[in-house]
């Protein structure tokens, strides 16, 4: 398995694994992915099984302390000097699931936003994933009061350096 960021020309993979993982409530768009890809690939960490697309992890930097909706669809919020590593999207196709992808990408994410100088990293999940991410570190802050994403409801887990 090759872990590498993407480039632009990773946008159709990227956009198939996303509307394979989630439901369309959910899921981004092939052009929120477009626009994301342009405004911030180096944080986007991509799993190849061979030539095929996997897993990824996605997300971008901030000074914000907490995750909002509006963060998803607006990629000039990034700020590549901020303080946080948002996290927006763990996705692994069906097929490559329960092997431990997910997390080789959750922990190259963390590496990389230490080795930047970050304060930490943050995420929403679903109750069901809260025991998953406090794997890594991750602490629960409770149900989200910044993010109803597809109107559902999300806990805001944060680790901090």
């Amino acid at each position: 398995m090759e872990i590498r960021t993407a480039t632009i020309q990773d946008l159709e993979a990227v956009a198939a694994v996303e509307a394979e993982c989630f439901p369309p409530a959910e899921a981004a768009t092939k052009k929120e992915f477009e626009e994301r890809l342009r405004a911030y690939s180096n944080h986007f960490w991509l799993m190849f099984d061979g030539d095929k697309l996997i897993a990824f992890v996605d997300g971008f930097v901030t000074d914000l302390p907490d995750l909002t909706d509006e963060m998803y669809a607006n990629a000039d919020m990034h700020d590549e000097n901020g303080a946080w590593q948002m996290i927006f999207g763990v996705n692994t196709i069906p097929a490559y699931r329960k092997k431990g992808y997910a997390g080789q990408l959750i922990e190259r994410a963390i590496a990389d936003a230490r080795a930047q100088g970050r304060k930490g990293l943050v995420l929403t999940c679903k109750d069901k994933l809260v025991h998953y991410y406090a794997k890594f570190g991750f602490v629960d802050e409770g149900v989200s009061e910044h993010s109803t994403h597809g109107n559902v409801v999300w806990n805001q887990m944060r680790l901090v350096f």
